[in-house]
């Protein structure tokens, strides 16, 4: 992404900020897996948003109208024996050079540096909470400052949540940030694709799951989450971990794989019979997934509130049980009664962007939100009919469906970045059946 892309928000971060104030955004840190083994760097989604500055031991400091540069940046000097071991470091020098900062100093510097910076400011934009260990280092630098307000000092008298104004400009997507989500929800129809094409009877779920991890590495991403690949009764378990089951003639697979592309996320969801072929019955819950679905999808239109597209998804869907005579009484009020949520127990989606469950609030007030152009969902109804649900035929149990694509909230018809994965069961079929035929291709 561009480095006016962070500069542009910066500016507009410190707009609503206001003179006399000051933002500190640490970066995250390092986290070991075991010993002196270290999982794999991600910045803080936050930090990244402003800064585009990949690296840990790191510090951003916003300082709107400050006359020697309002941008200054914290981070590690450069060290020839640690980069021989972990890599070229940016140093102060890169920081300003290659990442756009006003200023920048070493991060072992910054006891020293960063209460200054705060002496003239009132107000301190900062998020408590993420960091705990840096919330007390911000605390100690500004209760120094206020031992010394006696001696003539603009010292800092409020803390301000930072994470209010910047996730309500992290909700609305710019165009540089639209086109990393298209890409990485390209990205990710391509493994799904993959992951159709070696389905079958006995294979094992883990199987499936590095086939999806494949194309995400090969196109130079990483997975925004875990691969869900739920088979049989792991189908009716919605964040099932396990992926180590060997897949059955007759059952559904379910996949629910997003990659990660440039720190901006997909997140999709599609169930697939492992034989090739619905059941009857398989298909018939399938079905009024992909209704519920298609109806909650036409409201997530700009004046929609955010409960709206849940709403369509919670109608179609109790309607279906009731035609399946898996639900007996009149729709409105089994809706009122939540008779529903034995079998639909989630919510219809989540907003979607450098995190897989974004940012962003749902509500204003009491009231959901209206949905508004930039803003992007994912729309993800579902049906669950878990073995041993009671009142439930046995012939039912074990039928998981989840049916999961991200849209885009623009001025009119919603944009679905992942309309290019087939979800009709025909389609499904057909694909599933060229697959393991060649010469139906």
């Amino acid at each position: 992404m561009r480095r006016d892309e962070f500069a542009r928000r910066r500016r507009q971060l410190q707009r609503l900020m206001g003179r006399g104030a000051i933002a500190i955004l640490p970066a995250a840190s390092v986290r070991h897996r075991n010993g002196d083994v270290e999982y794999p760097y991600r910045p803080d989604s936050d930090f990244y948003y402003l800064t585009g500055f990949p690296e840990p031991e790191a510090v951003a400091v916003l300082l709107p109208g400050r006359p020697q540069g309002e941008y200054v940046l914290f981070a590690r000097e450069r060290d020839a024996t640690r980069e021989t071991w972990d890599g070229a470091r940016s140093g102060v020098e890169g920081a300003v050079v290659e990442y756009g900062a006003d200023d920048a100093f070493p991060i072992g510097d910054i006891d020293e540096i960063l209460p200054g910076l705060l002496e003239r400011c009132t107000r301190v934009f900062y998020t408590m909470g993420t960091h705990p260990e840096f919330d007390q280092r911000v605390i100690g630098w500004v209760n120094r400052l206020r031992t010394q307000a006696g001696r003539g000092l603009h010292t800092p008298q409020e803390f301000v949540a930072l994470d209010h104004p910047l996730h309500e400009m992290r909700l609305f997507k710019s165009r540089a940030e639209l086109t990393a989500l298209r890409h990485a929800a390209r990205i990710t129809v391509a493994a799904q694709l993959r992951a159709l094409r070696a389905v079958a009877p006995a294979r094992m779920e883990y199987e499936i799951a590095a086939e999806i991890l494949h194309e995400y590495h090969r196109n130079h991403a990483e997975a925004s989450f875990q691969p869900i690949v739920g088979s049989g009764p792991n189908a009716c378990v919605l964040h099932y971990r396990g992926n180590a089951r060997q897949m059955q003639d007759g059952e559904l697979l379910l996949i629910d794989a997003g990659c990660e592309y440039q720190y901006y996320a997909a997140d999709i969801s599609r169930t697939l019979p492992v034989g090739g072929r619905f059941s009857p019955r398989q298909r018939a819950v399938y079905e009024v997934v992909l209704e519920a679905q298609l109806a909650a999808i036409q409201r997530v239109r700009p004046g929609q509130h955010w409960n709206d597209p849940h709403n369509a998804a919670v109608l179609a869907i109790t309607q279906g049980l009731v035609r399946l005579g898996l639900l007996r009484g009149r729709v409105p009020k089994l809706i009122r009664d939540g008779a529903y949520r034995p079998f639909y127990m989630h919510r219809t989606g989540h907003w979607l962007g450098m995190d897989v469950h974004d940012v962003g609030e749902y509500k204003v007030g009491e009231q959901w939100r209206l949905l508004e152009p930039g803003m992007v969902t994912t729309i993800e109804p579902g049906l669950y009919i878990a073995p041993g649900l009671r009142g439930v035929p046995k012939s039912w149990w074990g039928i998981g469906v989840r049916i999961e694509d991200d849209v885009v909230v623009t001025q009119g018809e919603p944009e679905v970045l992942t309309a290019a994965l087939p979800k009709d069961p025909d389609e499904i079929e057909r694909r599933m059946s060229s697959a393991r035929d060649p010469t139906r291709r």
